[in-house]
């Protein structure tokens, strides 16, 4: 449920409606507005008529949430978040849509990693990503270059000022992304891993959460809120394509409809991944505007200096002089849809 304090209301006033939750033994969570305090509180609701909070003092509101996704909730949290990082790059709200770009895998040569953070920089992107440690299907394939990858990743950072965003498989390995990386990712294969979204709940980094290719858009926020219940608000999702019975001409199937949909049920920033959606270099263009025009927050492509011979998913990845080509088209497009990202809220009937 969440409870709406009062503008202005005291601090007495916000604790004794916190403390009569938790004597309740709700999880309690506090969102703290420029204007007022709204409290999103989790438990078993059986036992305990939530109304009565409303004869406290200071309570404006209760109001019982029906999705089980409270803190991911727009009915929690009207505004959108927006993620901003030390060195001032902003994602989610009316920001400019942001670009990630770089290699499916961090190979073992770094000149080409630093070809193409060097050309992301140059386009305008925010963000290199790179797997440091690769998740395959195969045990035989190539399985990143791990603590070495973070290493080259970091080195690239320095050189451009992009920061890094890779993704954590085991939690142990969590002191190595506080220390290496700006943005922890949680692979399609990991989103309902939810030891590893307690673990990452409990960083600091912002989290990019994939879709999983047979979850549901419920089920997404709900992993989403795995993250946020255990402390960590920052969370970017990220659309990357569902399975589907046809796989004869695209790896996954786009679905672009989830960019509203979630826009209107969440607060939380949505990016569009087009190369895992896809797999095929010629859609990742149409299937960025198409993002873009739906109102995405960004975008995560597979840019690679040799993709012909990447050590994984090649066929998906743009070339560097494809990627610049393909850059300039969409920085043009985003310019020409700010208006139109302003007007979403008012779309959606959102007030």
């Amino acid at each position: 449920m969440i409870i709406i304090m009062e503008p202005g209301t005291s601090e007495d006033n916000i604790q004794r409606v916190v403390k009569t939750l938790e004597k309740h033994e709700f999880k309690v969570v506090l969102n703290r507005g420029e204007v007022m305090t709204v409290i999103a509180a989790i438990g078993d609701k059986r036992l305990f008529d939530p109304h009565s909070l409303g004869s406290l003092e200071g309570v404006r509101e209760v109001k019982i949430i029906q999705e089980p996704y409270k803190l991911a909730s727009r009915e929690g949290q009207q505004e959108d978040t927006i993620i901003t990082f030390d060195n001032g790059v902003k994602v989610g709200g009316l920001e400019r849509p942001v670009i990630m770009a770089g290699p499916c895998s961090v190979e073992k040569d770094y000149q080409g990693l630093l070809d193409v953070a060097y050309a992301a920089k140059e386009m305008g992107c925010k963000f290199l990503r790179g797997g440091a440690f690769k998740p395959r299907t195969s045990p035989y394939d190539f399985q990143g270059l791990e603590e070495k990858a973070l290493v080259f990743l970091a080195r690239a950072r320095e050189k451009t000022g992009l920061l890094v965003v890779t993704e954590l498989m085991d939690s142990n390995d969590m002191p190595l992304f506080e220390n290496y990386v700006d943005v922890i990712q949680i692979g399609a294969r990991n989103m309902q891993n939810f030891a590893l979204l307690k673990a990452v709940g409990k960083s600091t980094k912002p989290v990019l959460l994939k879709r999983g290719g047979a979850a549901t858009i419920r089920e997404f926020l709900l992993a989403a809120e795995y993250i946020m219940c255990n402390g960590n608000k920052n969370v970017i999702l990220c659309e990357r394509g569902i399975k589907s019975f046809d796989q004869s001409f695209t790896r996954n199937v786009l679905d672009i409809s989830a960019i509203p949909v979630i826009k209107k049920l969440s607060h939380l920033p949505i990016i569009v991944d087009p190369s895992h959606a896809t797999g095929r270099r010629y859609l990742i263009e149409p299937m960025s505007k198409a993002a873009l025009i739906s109102g995405a927050h960004g975008l995560i492509m597979e840019v690679h200096h040799d993709p012909d011979n990447a050590s994984s998913d090649g066929a998906q990845s743009l070339s560097i002089p494809q990627f610049i080509e393909v850059a300039k088209r969409l920085n043009k497009l985003i310019g020409r849809i700010d208006y139109d990202n302003r007007m979403t809220k008012q779309e959606l009937g959102i007030k």
